[in-house]
C-alpha cells in the first residue's frame, strides 16, 4: 500500500444540514490572515434556495471575492489558488449533485472528481471545502439517492486521506478527526 500525501494547506469540513459548518468554516477562512476567495457551488433553482444563497451572501464580509461554478470546480482552484490567499468551497455536495444531475453535463463524474483530487494536490494556497455528511443515516432505498450518498462518501474520503485537517460540525461546535497541520 503506497503511502498518502498529506496536503496540509487542505482543510475538509464536513457536518449535517444546518450543522454550523459553513460558519466554521468562514471563521477559519478569515483567521488565515489571507485573502478569501468564496467559491460557490449552489444554483438557485428555486426561490428557498435563492433565499439561502442571499442569506449566506450577507452574511460573508463584503471584501470576499466571490466566483460562482456549479461544475468546473478543479478549474476554479487552479485559476485562483495563490499562497497569498484562501479558497473557501461551499458546498461539495452541492457541486457533486451538479455534476451527477446536471443533463447539460458532457464530463463524467469521475473524471471531475479526478480533476478536482490533482487540482487540490498542485493547489499553492490554502484551501478550505465545506461538505454535507450525508452517510449517517440508513442506505436509501432509491438508486439515485443511493448514488448519491455512496459518490458523496466516496469523494469524503479521498479528500480526507489528503487533508491536512478534517473536521466534523455537530451543533456548531467543531470536532476535530484529523489535524496534521501542528
Amino acid at each position: 500500500m503506497s503511502k498518502v500525501k498529506i496536503l496540509h494547506g487542505i482543510e475538509l469540513v464536513l457536518g449535517g444540514a444546518r450543522s454550523g459548518k459553513s460558519r466554521y468554516a468562514e471563521a477559519q477562512s478569515l483567521a488565515t490572515g489571507k485573502d478569501v476567495i468564496y467559491i460557490a457551488t449552489a444554483g438557485a433553482g428555486d426561490n428557498e434556495m435563492s433565499e439561502r444563497i442571499a442569506r449566506h451572501q450577507q452574511e460573508r464580509p463584503s471584501e470576499w471575492m466571490t466566483v460562482e461554478e456549479p461544475l468546473d470546480l478543479a478549474a476554479v482552484i487552479r485559476q485562483y489558488s495563490q499562497p497569498d490567499n484562501c479558497l473557501l468551497v461551499d458546498c461539495l455536495t452541492l457541486w457533486l449533485t451538479n455534476c451527477l444531475f446536471d443533463p447539460k453535463n458532457q464530463v463524467p463524474w469521475k473524471n471531475r472528481k479526478s480533476d478536482l483530487m490533482m487540482a487540490i494536490a498542485e493547489a499553492p494556497g490554502r484551501i478550505i471545502m465545506v461538505s454535507n455528511e450525508v452517510g449517517q443515516g440508513i442506505v436509501p432505498m432509491g438508486e439515485v439517492s443511493r448514488q448519491f450518498v455512496d459518490e458523496s462518501g466516496w469523494l469524503h474520503q479521498e479528500i480526507a486521506a489528503v487533508a491536512g485537517k478534517v473536521v466534523f460540525v455537530i451543533a456548531g461546535l467543531p470536532q476535530v478527526l484529523k489535524d496534521s497541520t501542528v
